[in-house]
């Protein structure tokens, strides 16, 4: 059985090692903890009966309650498994951070590692490039770098423009 645990927002991590401890000091019928990215105040726990649940969770410091209902895995199965998504991202690529640590930095994309999901980027506002890696989801595009092909294209377009308004003239 899958049970929900509201737990104090941001005081997730904090719960969910103090419930393990005590399913594990106590030897209860817990199987699995969860703490699914982007869920804040919940943890999902998955015991043997709803009483084990209760034990493991009851009376800890972060711990606010079990919620009533019980699920099955299919309605928490996009919570927990990661989703593949198609990387939208290329070399030379602008964007802005929007992790914690650079939030609001823009920088240029220098190299990407598409198996662990990581982007090496150059900071543009550093006054020394220092080459910087995160996670992809941490990052947003804000401008791309256009393919050669296309600079052609919109020279010629500027080009065409230019006549025109000189034959205007």
């Amino acid at each position: 059985m899958i049970f929900i645990i509201k737990v104090t927002t941001n005081k997730e991590d904090k719960a969910l090692e103090m419930i393990s401890d005590r399913a594990v000091k106590k030897q209860l019928n817990v199987f699995s903890l969860a703490r699914p990215h982007g869920l804040k105040g919940y943890v999902i726990l998955e015991a043997a009966d709803r009483d084990s649940a209760e034990e493991a969770a009851f009376n800890l410091p972060y711990v606010k309650g079990i919620i009533g209902k019980t699920l099955t895995y299919e309605e928490i199965k996009n919570m927990l498994e990661p989703k593949v998504e198609a990387m939208n991202i290329a070399i030379g690529d602008i964007v802005e951070m929007i992790g914690q640590t650079f939030k609001g930095e823009k920088a240029k994309v220098t190299r990407i590692d598409k198996q662990k999901g990581e982007v090496v980027v150059s900071l543009l506002g550093a006054s020394v490039p220092i080459p910087v890696t995160v996670k992809i989801d941490n990052v947003k595009v804000i401008r791309r770098e256009k393919s050669e092909s296309e600079e052609s294209e919109e020279k010629e377009e500027k080009k065409n423009e230019e006549e025109t308004l000189d034959e205007l003239i």
